[in-house]
């Protein structure tokens, strides 16, 4: 499941870019894969043999992590893959929602030019066509999964502000900060197609409020927005299955 700013990563990569990128991306996927699992220390050394890189951009991929929150420096030097408590998941999403509305609101306030809505109603069409169908398969809520990502990852740069932009980007490298953050996980729940649904509704709402130059309520739509991934994050946690879930094995119950 890739944010935004993993795809801008995995651009760089194919236009010739660093080490360090592909290094972190990989990093990135033996985590959630749980290959590296939760509270384990990083061995340098075996990172490299698994990754095929040297140690520097081993290295480099490793702050990164850090930076991303995905990682830990222990005292004595080196890293760990952090263990997060469902309340600083529930944070983490509560932030993404106040950030998102915030832009929302400054867009609606500072206004938008038109031929921006269209693109972000553009993105929105191909959502449309998929919740037609009676049910989703795996494969339809991957391509919801991208299709939202970049609906979103526009709905940043609406508000023309690179600080909250930035902010976003920071706060939806965390996987189940992502707008999608559950989604995926939340497939085979009956109520999944109908919880987007709404979602896709919110969008909706939220441009309208746009082009309307009503701040207060972009700002609400989208603080209710991430309510939703609240509640998959409720469901996801108290699935059967959760501890095979991507994202879900770092998180350990409440506290």
């Amino acid at each position: 499941m890739y944010t935004s700013t993993m795809v801008k990563e995995l651009e760089l990569l194919d236009s010739g870019g660093s080490q360090a990128v592909k290094a972190q991306l990989r990093l990135r996927e033996l985590i959630l894969a749980g290959e590296l699992p939760a509270g384990s220390r990083i061995a340098e050394l075996a990172i490299v043999e698994k990754v095929g890189v040297s140690r520097t951009p081993i290295r480099a991929a490793l702050m990164r992590l850090e930076q991303e929150g995905l990682l830990q420096g222990l005292p004595g030097g080196g890293y760990a893959v952090r263990v997060f408590s469902e309340r600083e998941v529930a944070d983490a999403i509560e932030l993404r929602g106040t950030l998102e509305g915030l832009a929302a609101r400054l867009a609606a306030e500072r206004g938008v030019p038109e031929d921006l809505l269209a693109q972000a109603r553009d993105c929105l069409a191909p959502i449309d066509e998929l919740l037609r169908a009676p049910a989703l398969d795996d494969e339809a809520f991957q391509r919801y999964v991208e299709w939202n990502g970049r609906f979103h990852h526009l709905l940043h740069a609406l508000a023309g502000s690179e600080v909250i932009a930035r902010e976003l980007e920071r706060v939806v490298r965390l996987p189940f900060a992502s707008p999608s953050g559950f989604v995926v996980q939340q497939a085979n729940s009956p109520q999944a197609r109908d919880m987007l649904i709404v979602a896709q509704d919110q969008h909706r709402q939220v441009l309208d409020a746009m082009a309307q130059r009503e701040g207060a309520r972009a700002e609400a739509i989208m603080r209710e927005h991430s309510r939703l991934a609240q509640r998959n994050l409720r469901e996801a946690m108290a699935a059967p299955d959760a501890e095979r879930m991507p994202g879900v094995r770092l998180i350990r119950g409440r506290g």
